[in-house]
């Protein structure tokens, strides 16, 4: 599933005049093709090597996050290509093939309104992944050993490239307008390569732990909702009478470049469209939502202010055109579907001074990433440096080396060393 994308073209810039079609290959105003020709080599940035064990880099100084001084024009971005993808079972097994992929199965548009029951099977027949596993970056870099060399470009182009999950990039993308949970994102080089893995900050493990019913329950809906929008095979009825295992997932793994930043990120897909347009994934790929009724223009404006935003990140970085969202009444009932193109998502804030600019999620992203790369300079896959991130404060950098901080598991950098030709079938998170 190695696919080669035939040229780079930039994304539209979503501000722009929209039309239901993602990614046009006409090109818009105002967003100029900084592509570089089929074949072009470019030179990988110098590393330096390591210091000695006992002293460790200096921290950099910290990266603001004021959304005013990132509303420049819309940066480059390269159209997302899937480069394959990977399937983990109910037991939370890596599987290097699409096995969990479902497929798209909306009630008739012609007949009587959806009326799923979100609550059904909860907690019966519902089985949550264990949280306190700390997968990292581990099944991202399995599919990465088997298919290293078969990546367009060769090991140089990943030796320039950035490689974490789509959910990292996502809260980076949405950090300017974040007023409530901070972050941090764990980065090791190695190889030239730069990892990046999101560490668990100790109020999101407070929160965690803390998690109210009411929450579990609202966490089951929304995975209950793709049961009853999903099929396992082209063509058949979705089958919401089963188990609701949350271990299951399809992950795409995809390519991109933000301005000089190459890019190989991975994300779950909720599933794809056998009636799509195109059955060239991402554009077949369909991202499934719930959300509250809304009842007022209040409740509107906060949806498309908050919720909108990240459904928009979430969509945009890789390529899929299309969220479908089940609104939910207080019994916990969906009654009415809605399609957002992610293409114009941004018209519902465009003229509230109080929304979100698409170009300044991506401006701030391409300037952390070009933070992140100036950095971490040593190439030493057991240093890491922390960016620490909370609202209304600046992007903060410490150094550490080995645990708990280190994510690079020993199979992995041990493979890369000596080229070995596959990952253990299930690592165990080191």
């Amino acid at each position: 599933m190695i696919a080669s994308s035939k040229a780079e073209k930039p994304l539209l810039h979503p501000s722009a005049s929209v039309t239901s079609e993602l990614y046009r290959g006409a090109s818009c105003a105002g967003i100029e093709d900084f592509m570089e020709p089929r074949g072009t080599k470019r030179e990988v940035g110098k590393t330096e090597v390591a210091e000695p064990r006992n002293k460790l880099p200096r921290p950099a100084p910290s990266l603001p996050t004021d959304p005013a001084l990132y509303s420049g024009p819309f940066p480059f971005y390269r159209r997302p290509s899937e480069l394959g993808c990977f399937s983990l079972d109910a037991q939370r097994q890596y599987h290097g093939d699409a096995r969990a992929l479902r497929y798209y199965s909306p009630p008739p548009t012609n007949g009587p309104g959806p009326n799923f029951d979100l609550r059904d099977g909860y907690p019966d027949r519902y089985q949550p992944r264990d949280e306190e596993v700390q997968e990292r970056l581990d099944h991202l870099l399995c599919w990465l050993l088997e298919h290293r060399g078969q990546l367009e470009g060769g090991p140089g182009w990943l030796a320039g490239a950035i490689v974490t999950w789509r959910g990292h990039l996502t809260k980076l993308l949405t950090t300017p307008y974040e007023q409530q949970e901070g972050w941090q994102l764990a980065a090791s080089r190695f190889q030239g390569t730069l990892y990046l893995s999101e560490v668990e900050t100790p109020a999101a493990r407070a929160q965690r732990l803390a998690r109210p019913l009411l929450l579990r329950e609202l966490m089951y809906m929304g995975y209950k909702f793709e049961q009853y929008m999903c099929a396992d095979k082209p063509g058949s009825s979705p089958d919401p009478s089963g188990e609701v295992n949350t271990n299951v997932a399809f992950c795409s793994v995809l390519r991109s470049r933000l301005g000089s930043h190459p890019l190989l990120f991975s994300g779950e897909v909720d599933c794809t469209d056998p009636q799509a347009p195109s059955t060239q994934p991402p554009t077949c790929y369909v991202e499934l939502k719930t959300s509250k009724e809304m009842h007022s223009p209040g409740q509107w404006r906060s949806f498309y202010r908050h919720k909108l935003l990240k459904w928009w990140a979430q969509s945009f970085l890789p390529g899929v055109p299309n969220v479908v969202a089940g609104f939910r009444n207080p019994e916990g009932f969906v009654s009415s579907l809605k399609t957002f193109p992610t293409m114009e998502m941004f018209e519902y804030v465009r003229n509230d001074r109080d929304g979100w600019n698409p170009s300044v999620c991506m401006n701030f992203c391409a300037a952390f990433l070009s933070f992140a790369q100036s950095t971490v300079v040593h190439d030493d896959p057991r240093l890491v440096h922390l960016f620490s991130w909370e609202p209304g404060g600046p992007v903060t950098v410490s150094v550490h080396r080995d645990a708990p901080y280190a994510f690079l598991p020993i199979w992995y950098v041990e493979a890369m060393t000596q080229d070995l030709p596959s990952p253990p079938k299930t690592p165990s998170p080191k």
